[in-house]
């Protein structure tokens, strides 16, 4: 299918398949890789702490393969700044316009026009900090929560082959399900 003249500018990572994959051992490996190199990049940002959250945090879950992170700040003012040290290094800046989600700045790492990891780059405080790693924590304790997150995933995979923002809006119940037996987290999470 060739593309209407108002989207020739967008690059082709911004539109991939969901495609999950068997659980890879060496997730872990990249995700505690990803995150050393962004502290480096990052810490002269004040950036303080940093978490591989998502699925390939999780062992055993299938996952797009996809590192997922996220780093803290005490504000977003220097956000182009980062952007610029952070696209010598395969990194592009998702403006909160077109991402929209005004909560976070979000980067996305392409190697040869694929994702290879995403960071979510949030406000010291922000909720959606401590929902992310309780979802995440949740999965890694229990194994019948992680089988039937799986079992969710490769569905609305399916479903939602080529739509990312309908494939993660349809995993907000189970997510939601999780975090509220976890706490009194409900709402907005996106993994």
């Amino acid at each position: 299918m060739a593309k209407s003249d108002d989207q020739q500018d967008i690059p082709v990572w911004a539109y991939e398949k969901i495609e999950l994959k068997n659980p890879d051992p060496l997730w872990m490996d990249k995700g505690n890789q990803e995150k050393e190199e962004l502290f480096h990049l990052l810490s002269r940002f004040g950036v303080k702490q940093m978490e591989h959250v998502g699925s390939t945090a999780i062992p055993h879950l299938p996952a797009k393969p996809i590192i997922d992170l996220m780093a803290s700040v005490s504000s977003f003012e220097e956000v182009d700044q980062i952007a610029e040290r952070l696209s010598l290094h395969q990194w592009h800046y998702v403006p909160p316009e077109l991402d929209k989600q005004p909560w976070r700045r979000f980067f996305v790492k392409v190697e040869n026009d694929k994702r290879t990891a995403q960071l979510h780059l949030m406000l010291e405080g922000e909720e959606r900090w401590e929902k992310q790693l309780i979802f995440r924590d949740k999965l890694r304790e229990n194994p019948h929560l992680m089988e039937e997150y799986a079992k969710i995933k490769y569905k609305l995979a399916q479903e939602f082959q080529d739509d990312r923002e309908g494939y993660t809006e349809a995993k907000k119940e189970f997510i939601d399900k999780v975090l509220s037996e976890s706490s009194t987290f409900k709402g907005e999470y996106n993994e």
